[in-house]
């Protein structure tokens, strides 16, 4: 044997097992781990790992209840059963929620010794008022709308009069009566405007008028801001202008006690918005009158979009800030007096007088602005937190902000899906927790003995610490409330940071004190001085706005995915409400909802609601439109949501554009392509016949027209917007696009509306048109005489 295999046969012997072990069970052996498949060990650890996740999120929950953060979250679920119910494609019915609210109630009795399924039924049940408490606000206003547009002469009484800086007054009327012709079915409250009013009238007082009325508009587009919904629970059933003068009239129908009360009270603002901006003048005093009584409409458009680029926008409008700064001016105004007397301050609780002074402040300041509802929930807020110092208790806590809030989703639901709602509580929420988290951070500090250096030095850190917290409010605030900036308007202030910077400070120490102070010497005649600072605080916000508009860059970001938004807000309420490991659940919710927002579906074309205004995103980002002077107003909504800077008017041609061309216009049919697709406006039927041939897309713009061409093309009639509102293509590059017309086997065509069917209350007014209804526009007889009374047709006198 060689001395290699000797070598070998040693080891064997080395290592070899010389006895057999008894095992204490049967020996099984795996013949899987055998063949190295381990896929069931990593299902085994997989199983582990999420049985430690599910075991920490339960300890974290514990945590949070024990703090009771489960309570911060109720705000939250009614919140989403008030945007369910308002989200709803039908009426949800009064007893299948008040059912529903029961059912929860005593499921949540039953369950009460099972903590968990008790936590998660009592959310449910929350989630279930949330939404009666939205059915019951709905059926309570139910505001009368007008279906179709119409001229009558109309008779109101003058609720509020605002007087606009192009020279216009627009005028809030209770519908007293109408002739000529007499309406069945009449709006109980209207808005128009008035190229000259007289002088002499005031709130209270009867007017007559011809008017155009006009039913209130939908949204510009799907998804957008719905104007109908605004108007039907702010109680405006039409719009419109007159075409007459506006006269006096006597009218024995006496006013009631609240009319005469609202109308006093309306007059009073009236005139105190007129002194106010008679006093400072110019630009600054129509400001000076918004930031005091709430009357906005003075303020010229470009001083407004200034500040809407510059991010400072939210100075103009009535919310928690000013509430903040005259409350916070009172109470400082307040304990500085008490503190002048050392014996009433160590006998008395001055910091509870000031908190008193300061609520009665803040309610006189909402009284004066008009109680808009962003004042009113502005107030809610700062009450709840005045009340809890009155009490003894933290005033910038969470729970008085949650208490703010039910309060607010309760007495008004509808406000939870508009802007102010969104923004002024996700940016108090993030304020609130950022605060808590600093306090918290400074608690476990150690303190060290202060080193004093000297007045100016001093001087100098306070300014650096004043720069540092503003600094850190306005990104906390800016970035909370961001997401809807960017959801509901389209656009960001990419220097609001500076901004704020800048022009805050003369908001808080000068335009706001000098107008607490001003309301107070005003009954006397001595605010001359005070308004004058104020003007000059104001002056140089508006420098501020204007410098750093100048210097934006063009601040739209399109329009951003609705799902995007709802997993971002959920991320924004964990990390705010929660103190414990739930927060970090937060992660994945924010990086899929970064995902969603970036992976953005702009539309490639856009119809208006009248069917007269389509516009064609093309390849270079210009947005291509089929009328020389489109609306204004609705073609900067379009530009936004699409990001597009330039607006490209049709030219007159007879043959078929090119890519990037624009609208082509010729005898009543307008051409343009989009992503190689060829979309086409027609004024009516007969023409649009002429285009089935080479139109993948065909707008309509007759109530009249039925579908001209053959499936292959997609017919959009103006009876169909006008049924079901604005609406927006995509062309999709797919093979096989199901439910929806193509015209080759390669590109899908999705269109969408902005208005589903059956209509929700605040849309039921539209199937009452004529276009709704396929009929063609009234046009007066041609008769050679014609009565001085005229015979309106039946169908028209009762669209409303």
């Amino acid at each position: 044997m060689s001395v290699a295999n000797e070598h070998a046969e040693n080891e064997r012997q080395q290592f070899a097992v010389t006895q057999s072990v008894p095992c204490a069970q049967p020996c099984v052996y795996d013949v899987r781990a055998d063949s190295g498949d381990m896929s069931w060990l990593s299902i085994h650890r997989l199983t582990l790992f999420l049985r430690a996740i599910f075991e920490a999120l339960q300890r974290a929950v514990q945590r949070d209840r024990a703090y009771g953060n489960g309570f911060l979250f109720i705000p939250v679920f009614l919140a989403v059963g008030s945007i369910s119910y308002f989200a709803a494609p039908w009426e949800p019915g009064l007893l299948w929620l008040l059912a529903a609210c029961l059912i929860s109630a005593a499921m949540v009795l039953l369950l009460s010794a099972h903590q968990s399924w008790r936590a998660i039924l009592v959310y449910i049940l929350v989630i279930f008022v949330g939404a009666l408490a939205a059915k019951v606000q709905t059926w309570r206003i139910d505001t009368a709308m007008l279906g179709s547009e119409i001229t009558t002469t109309l008779t109101g009484r003058v609720i509020t009069l605002e007087h606009q800086s192009s020279g216009r007054v627009r005028l809030t009327l209770d519908v007293l009566a109408t002739r000529r012709p007499e309406l069945r079915h009449v709006p109980k409250r209207i808005r128009a405007s008035v190229r000259n009013l007289a002088e002499d009238v005031r709130p209270g007082d009867l007017v007559q008028g011809v008017v155009r009325l006009m039913p209130p508009s939908g949204p510009l587009r799907p998804q957008s801001y719905d104007f109908a919904f605004k108007s039907f629970f702010d109680g405006i059933g039409a719009n419109g202008f007159f075409m007459s003068k506006v006269s006096l009239v006597k009218d024995g129908t006496l006013p009631t006690v609240r009319q005469r009360l609202g109308a006093q009270i309306e007059d009073w603002r009236l005139r105190m918005a007129q002194h106010i901006s008679e006093t400072i003048g110019g630009p600054e005093g129509a400001i000076a009158a918004a930031l005091i009584t709430g009357i906005r409409a003075g303020i010229p458009e470009e001083i407004n979009e200034a500040l809407r680029i510059s991010g400072i926008y939210h100075v103009i409008s009535i919310s928690g800030l000013h509430m903040a700064l005259v409350g916070g001016t009172i109470m400082l105004t307040v304990r500085a007096a008490c503190a002048l007397s050392p014996s009433f301050s160590m006998r008395r609780p001055a910091k509870k007088f000031a908190a008193f002074a300061a609520l009665l402040a803040t309610g006189f300041y909402l009284f004066i602005s008009g109680a808009d509802i962003a004042a009113q929930r502005s107030f809610i807020m700062l009450a709840v937190m005045l009340v809890a110092v009155l009490f003894d208790r933290s005033a910038l806590t969470m729970r008085n902000l949650a208490i703010s809030a039910i309060i607010l989703l309760l007495i008004a639901p509808h406000e939870v899906v508009g802007p102010s709602f969104q923004m002024s509580f996700a940016a108090t929420a993030a304020l609130v927790a950022a605060y808590g988290a600093f306090r918290e951070r400074r608690a476990g500090q150690v303190r060290r003995a202060k080193v004093r250096r000297g007045p100016l030095v001093e001087f100098c850190k306070t300014l650096v610490r004043y720069a540092a917290g503003l600094s850190i409010t306005s990104i906390i605030a800016g970035s909370a409330t961001a997401l809807f900036t960017a959801w509901h308007f389209q656009q960001v202030s990419p220097l609001g940071l500076v901004a704020n910077l800048a022009a805050m400070p003369f908001v808080s120490v000068i335009v706001m004190p000098m107008a607490v102070l001003a309301s107070m010497l005003m009954p006397f005649g001595l605010d001359g001085l005070p308004l004058q600072l104020m003007g000059l605080g104001i002056s140089a916000m508006n420098s501020v706005a204007f410098w750093t508009a100048e210097r934006s860059v063009y601040d739209s970001t399109g329009a951003i995915s609705l799902a995007s938004v709802l997993v971002l807000t959920a991320a924004l309420a964990l990390l705010t409400m929660s103190s414990s490991a739930v927060r970090w659940f937060c992660v994945p919710a924010l990086v899929l909802g970064s995902v969603l927002l970036l992976s953005q579906d702009l539309p490639d074309v856009l119809i208006s609601e009248d069917g007269r205004l389509v516009a064609v995103r093309q390849l270079d980002g210009r947005l291509a439109v089929n009328r020389a002077r489109p609306q204004s107003f609705v073609i900067d909504n379009w530009q936004r949501a699409v990001s597009s800077t330039t607006v490209l008017r049709p030219r007159a041609d007879a043959t078929l554009p090119a890519s990037n061309d624009g609208f082509t216009c010729n005898e009543g049919l307008c051409i343009a392509r989009a992503a190689d697709q060829i979309v086409a406006h027609a004024q009516d039927d007969r023409i649009a016949a002429s285009a089935c041939a080479f139109a993948h897309v065909l707008i309509v713009d007759d109530a009249t027209a039925v579908n001209p061409c053959a499936d292959s093309v997609v017919v959009i009639t103006k009876r169909d917007l006008a049924r079901r509102g604005s609406a927006e293509i995509r062309f999709r590059q797919t093979a096989s696009w199901p439910h929806l017309p193509e015209r080759s086997g390669k590109t899908g065509i999705e269109l969408r509306y902005s208005i589903s069917e059956p209509y929700r209350v605040w849309h039921a007014h539209r199937e009452f048109s004529r276009e709704a209804r396929g009929l063609a526009p009234w046009r007066r007889s041609s008769r050679a005489s014609l009565p001085s009374d005229p015979i309106i047709p039946s169908d028209m006198a009762s669209l409303n």
